[in-house]
């Protein structure tokens, strides 16, 4: 058995591999198309202009669901394992809120584009990237609190590693584009796709393209870091027959279902 067949390893390796390849396809596609320039262009202005917006559109949405499935098993994950500590049952329920707010984001990265619908795309970056930063903060603290019972202390080291690398990138990139975009550099930036490196600006345009490209990669490092904790994980449907028949439901089904719904527990 391969490792990546062990368990549920192979969601988180899925997510990563996926989100990935849909940077780079839609990158290839708009530098084949001259619509971007080969170094470094923003990974939003590689999904702005049709066919790569569609490629980027419909990749990003099922990264989405990845990242939604492996968040949430990663939660019954830590549940499981530490049913009576209410500090990190409480930490775990904060993480899934953060995790799922952070793939809200992600769907609207991908659907509303930065030269079309630019703040609500920006709104998209800062749930995807600024609360799946603390969702990483969260998930390195359960890191901490469950070694060596549960956790070695080499798995939250490296989860705090990329952690500081994921929130360096974000300061980064947020510096370079505030000094990008208040106007010392001309107006209207953000519908910009070509660059010219003579052109006052191009240092700070680099510098925070280069920036984004980090923190994505930071975020998605982070999920390799749940293989081997997947690799424990096993998923099973479990039938339950109430007939030998889809005709109708057995008579005795019914009454209970009618007992349930008038002592209002359905």
């Amino acid at each position: 058995m391969w490792w990546f067949q062990q368990g549920l390893s192979v969601l988180p390796v899925a997510l990563v591999v996926w989100s990935a390849a849909s940077f780079v396809f839609s990158y290839i596609t708009a530098i084949v198309l001259h619509h971007v320039d080969p170094l470094v262009p923003y990974i939003s202005d590689t999904g702005t202009i049709p066919p790569e917006r569609c490629l980027f559109g419909i990749m990003l949405n099922i990264s989405t669901f990845l990242g939604m499935a492996t968040m949430y098993v990663r939660y019954k994950q830590v549940y499981a394992l530490n049913p009576e500590k209410s500090k990190i049952l409480k930490l775990n329920k904060i993480g899934l809120t953060l995790g799922l707010m952070s793939c809200f984001g992600l769907c609207i990265i991908a659907n509303f584009q930065k030269c079309i619908l630019y703040y609500i795309h920006v709104a998209g970056a800062c749930l995807t990237f600024g609360v799946g930063a603390i969702y990483m903060l969260v998930q390195t603290v359960l890191s901490y609190l469950m070694q060596p019972e549960v956790h070695s202390k080499d798995i939250f080291w490296i989860r705090l590693t990329v952690l500081l690398w994921c929130c360096s990138s974000i300061v980064s990139m947020f510096v370079s584009s505030v000094v990008l975009y208040s106007g010392l550099y001309g107006t209207n930036l953000v519908q910009k796709l070509h660059w010219d490196p003579q052109e006052n600006g191009y240092t700070a345009h680099i510098v925070s393209t280069v920036s984004e490209w980090s923190l994505a990669f930071s975020f998605l490092s982070f999920f390799l870091t749940y293989i081997r904790d997947f690799q424990k994980i096993s998923l099973r449907a479990v039938v339950s027959l109430h007939g030998q028949t889809l005709h109708n439901a057995p008579q005795s089904f019914v009454t209970d279902e009618q007992t349930l719904l008038v002592a209002g527990s359905i």
